[in-house]
């Protein structure tokens, strides 16, 4: 890397899984595995952890979607136990899915960006 060269922005890199480095590298090799290394800059992704931080924030995000939505469909239409839980089930697992790859990808490029755990990452 040349020292002058700017680091791309985290949010936009982080969600689209790329390299927090060189933001054109791949950051993951399978659904929510962390490749060993940036194939385009080197970049060693070994020290990067967000632990449980995306569920945090998936079930967050899940459970204020569904809640709010359950109150709405029982005020405005009084649908049976079945429809509440056929919805709640289905946007709970499909919400879930869609968000936690991106999620994890924004706070390791986050970690990057703030330099967590100082002096595990060359910049």
């Amino acid at each position: 890397m040349h020292p002058t060269h700017t680091l791309p922005a985290p949010i936009p890199t982080g969600l689209r899984g790329r390299c927090p480095r060189c933001g054109e590298g791949h950051l993951f090799s399978g659904y929510l595995t962390l490749r060993p290394a940036c194939e385009s800059c080197g970049l060693d992704y070994s020290g990067f952890d967000a632990a449980d931080g995306p569920a945090f924030f998936v079930m967050s995000i899940v459970g204020l979607v569904v809640v709010g939505l359950a109150l709405w469909m029982e005020v405005t239409y009084e649908p049976p136990i079945w429809v509440h839980a056929l919805v709640a089930g289905t946007l709970s697992i499909g919400l879930s899915l869609l968000l936690v790859r991106p999620l994890k990808g924004l706070l390791i490029a986050l970690q990057f960006s703030n330099k967590a755990e100082q002096g595990r990452f060359e910049r």
